[in-house]
C-alpha cells in the first residue's frame, strides 16, 4: 500500500477547530498524485501524448476528525473498473492507526473531451504495482 505522512496545519481547520472537509480532498490528491509518480506516470507527460486523467467521481465516508497538529497519513491504491475507469481507494488514518476517511475517486482519460481506453503505458504501470504490492 502506498503511504504518505502529513500533519494538519492550523489555516486547513474551519470555525469547529477541526480539518475543513473540502480539506480532506487535498491530502487525497496530493497522494494520488505521488502515487503516480511513484508507478512512473506523470501528468504532464500524458497531457503532452494527447490524454488527461480526470476525476469523474468522488465519494468519501468521514469517519473522525483532524484537528490542528494531528500526525496522519494517506494510502493509495489503484484498480480497473472495466475499459475506461481506475479507481483510486484512498484512506486517511490518524498515526495511531484509527480511521478517519474512507475514500474512493473515480477517474477516466479524455482525448479532445471525450472518454478513451485506459492508455496502455498506464495499465502496464498498475499491473506492474499490483505485482509488487501482492509480493509483499
Amino acid at each position: 500500500m502506498f503511504k504518505i505522512e502529513f500533519t494538519v496545519r492550523d489555516y486547513e481547520l474551519d470555525l469547529q477547530g477541526i480539518v475543513n472537509n473540502a480539506v480532506y480532498q487535498n491530502y487525497l490528491e496530493h497522494t494520488r498524485h505521488e502515487f503516480l509518480k511513484h508507478l512512473g506516470l506523470d501528468f504532464a507527460e500524458h497531457h503532452a501524448d494527447g490524454f488527461d486523467a480526470v476525476v469523474h467521481n468522488v465519494n468519501l465516508t468521514y469517519k473522525r476528525a483532524l484537528q490542528s497538529g494531528d500526525a496522519f497519513y494517506v494510502t493509495a491504491d489503484i484498480r480497473k473498473e472495466g475499459h475506461l475507469r481506475i479507481v483510486f481507494d484512498q484512506n486517511i488514518y490518524k498515526e495511531n492507526g484509527t480511521l478517519v476517511l474512507q475514500g474512493q475517486v473515480t477517474a477516466v482519460f479524455m482525448t479532445n473531451g471525450r472518454p478513451i481506453r485506459i492508455p496502455t503505458k498506464v495499465l502496464t504501470a498498475m499491473e506492474d504495482w499490483v505485482k509488487q504490492r501482492d509480493q509483499k
